[in-house]
Order: structure tokens, then sequence, then C-alpha cells
């Protein structure tokens, strides 16, 4: 049962791909024509982890509610939860992209972020996408940029212009 101190503990919003989880392996296969979203996909559950966005996490997560906020499509559901409690970080708050919406990222989290504040102060947001960073922060969200993995231009794609991650 929760107590009165969790349900009121402020919100740390974490993305996934490129904050915790190493994409980088995976992006051959949208490098090609077509792309194979599949491979893509299917491959989501090898992903390296990138410490530096793990102990941030951690951190983030002892004084706040820890909530993930991916671009990945609900049909990775069970292979994300796996992967996030192998690499020893709770797992029960996260949200995913429905598999229907191919909005921008930066329109798809702002629109759930938008329903969080709404429920719980947000005390950071941390993601990879520049382009997400930018659109939270003009929205008043306080966002840290992920930048311990270089932006891949693929990546980029398929999260803004695609979006399917």
């Amino acid at each position: 049962m929760e107590t009165p101190a969790q349900r009121d503990a402020a919100l740390a919003v974490f993305d996934i791909d490129g904050v915790v989880a190493d994409v980088r392996h995976r992006l051959k296969y949208l490098d090609k024509r077509p792309k194979d979203w599949a491979r893509f996909f299917a491959a989501a559950d090898r992903d390296p982890v990138l410490p530096e966005g793990v102990e941030l996490a951690l951190r983030n997560a002892a004084e706040h509610v820890l909530v993930w906020v991916t671009g990945r499509p609900e049909h990775l559901r069970p292979a994300t939860d796996a992967w996030l409690r192998r690499a020893g970080l709770p797992a029960e708050l996260l949200f995913m992209r429905p598999s229907t919406d191919r909005r921008p990222a930066k329109d798809f989290k702002a629109g759930l972020l938008s329903r969080l504040a709404r429920e719980s102060s947000i005390a950071i947001v941390v993601d990879d996408d520049p382009e997400v960073v930018t659109k939270l922060r003009k929205l008043g969200h306080p966002v840290q940029l992920a930048d311990w993995v270089p932006h891949s231009s693929t990546l980029q794609t398929a999260q803004e212009r695609e979006g399917r991650t």
C-alpha cells in the first residue's frame, strides 16, 4: 500500500533508448532501405546498459517516483519490462507509445507529460532527443539532456519523422 508521502512524491521521468539502454547496435536495421523495423525492435532485449543513465535513474529513484516515458511501441512492453528488471531498475511505471501513434517523439512525450503533470509534480525529465528536450523546456519542464552517447541522425529520424521509437 502506498503511503501519503509516496503519493505526493515528485516524478523523475526518464526515457529509455539512449538514456539507460544503448541502441547503437540496432541502428544498422534502420540505416538500410527498406528499414527493417521488425529486427530493430526484436533486438531491443539485447541493448547494453548505459551506466551513466542507470546511475542517474537510481539516484533519482531514491528521492522521487521513477517513471519511464518511452517512444518504444506498446508491443515491446514485455521485453522492455524484462530488460529494465535485468538492469536493476524499477519497471512499475512504464508508459509506452500506442502501436498506432506515429507522432514525433517530442509531441507524444509532451502530451504524456502534460497528463502526468496534472497528477504530480515533475522533478526532472531525462531524454536523449534534443528536439524532445527543447520542446519540454519550452513547456516549462525541468529537463536534462542525456548526452553520454552521441545522438544518431538515424535514431533522430526514427523518433521525430517516423514516430517509431
